[in-house]
């Protein structure tokens, strides 16, 4: 009896623990799906830098966890000997376009080099003293968005002067699909680098590896590259953006809804900068585009002397849109060129969105009142080669 209960008792012990064992293994795989981003895997990019004089092109988005990657490697005695920093400066806090001086740190005391403006390249006499380039900046996947303009020229100026890159990869928040027309090579420009889609679904590292394959940099030169991975990512995760990734993108909404919006920016339709709900609205000093209203005004560092300052405008409110189910479209654009009172002056600035789709068709596609539809049609053959070749270039488990 007492041999029975014993058995009983070993048995009912060994299922406890394994069941224990079970639920610890369970925790641990969840915990191990959770995204790390590259700059986080400091024991992969470390040992690189050791005894280097090393340069970073970097803004308010390089961190690692809650520390800045500049603050990260000097801490852990990398010899950091400038910053490059890229549109809106070292801190995001400088409006689009604006251009911004060479300065100082103030915390590190090391010296910042724009890389905005004239000099958008880093020049041979900058990188003389330099060992390694290290590239963390996180951005939103869209063509006209000019932190990979920057990565571009950043990866030239390595291929002329010898220098090795490495890009520490981040998520693309919108890298879960590919939208829009590609880039035709005589509209290349800053806001438009490559011939790739509005939505091109890569992210920095992958476009990267496809700019030094695809021979795009200039005289088909090759960047010593190397790429550090993030961590249990795909392409159809979602990732939220802890930190804005420039001044008018300040939530998940604004940049799912970026791509099919920054086309009115060639208009003298509002996207709401001057207000605190950027690319969150449309509007315009008049009734009929709509109910909802709002007035842009100054607000430093975010948006100086905005569209139609200090008028009300009136138009539509975004703001309650899911981003789980945001994707490009131009049925905002094509709306409000319905209701403006002369088509053929919708759009003001012809050349600027000529630059921002890639092409000089869009334009008269939507002053002749073609809908999406039919549009999207005309760039279907582009976007369908464009797929394939993204396939050979992707780091991470696609979407499809």
């Amino acid at each position: 009896m007492h041999r029975i209960l014993a058995i009983i008792i070993f048995v009912s012990l060994f299922a406890c623990s394994s069941k224990k064992q079970e639920n610890i293994v369970s925790k641990e795989q969840i915990k191990d799906t959770t995204i790390k981003v590259a700059a986080e895997r400091s024991e992969l990019y470390l040992p690189l830098l050791k005894d280097k004089k090393v340069a970073l092109v970097v803004n308010q988005t390089s961190t690692v966890k809650n520390k800045h990657l500049v603050d990260f490697l000097l801490e852990n005695n990398i010899n950091v000997i400038k910053i490059f920093a890229p549109e809106h400066g070292f801190r995001g806090n400088i409006d689009r376009g604006e251009h911004f001086s060479n300065n100082v740190d103030k915390k590190t005391g090391l010296p910042i080099i724009a890389m905005y403006g004239k000099n958008r390249k880093p020049k041979a006499e900058q990188l003389k003293d330099i060992g390694i380039i290290i590239f963390d900046i996180q951005d939103v996947g869209v063509r006209f968005y000019t932190y990979i303009s920057s990565m571009h020229y950043v990866m030239e100026a390595c291929a002329e002067n010898n220098k090795k890159l490495i890009i520490l990869d981040r998520p693309n928040p919108l890298g879960d699909y590919v939208d829009g027309p590609v880039l035709q090579a005589k509209f290349k420009s800053f806001v438009g680098m490559h011939q790739i889609p509005v939505v091109h679904g890569l992210t920095v590292g992958e476009l990267a590896i496809m700019i030094n394959e695809e021979g795009w940099l200039k005289n088909s030169i090759k960047c010593d590259l190397e790429i550090i991975k993030i961590k249990n990512y795909n392409h159809s995760k979602h990732w939220s953006l802890p930190i804005k990734p420039s001044p008018n993108l300040p939530n998940d909404v604004a940049i799912r809804l970026y791509p099919s919006l920054c086309f009115f920016e060639a208009t003298n339709i509002s996207i709401g900068r001057g207000t605190k709900f950027p690319f969150q609205v449309i509007g315009y000093p008049d009734k009929k585009f709509g109910n909802f209203t709002f007035t842009p005004k100054d607000i430093p560092g975010m948006q100086i002397n905005p569209l139609h300052e200090n008028k009300i405008c009136y138009g539509i409110n975004l703001q309650n849109t899911n981003p789980d189910t945001t994707f490009f479209t131009l049925k905002y654009i094509i709306d409000f060129a319905s209701k403006y009172n002369n088509k053929n002056e919708f759009i003001s600035k012809r050349n600027w969105f000529n630059l921002l789709a890639g092409n000089d068709i869009l334009a008269k596609q939507i002053i002749s009142g073609m809908n999406e539809k039919e549009i999207r049609q005309t760039w279907k053959n582009d976007l369908d080669k464009y797929k394939l070749l993204r396939k050979k270039y992707l780091l991470y488990t696609d979407f499809e």
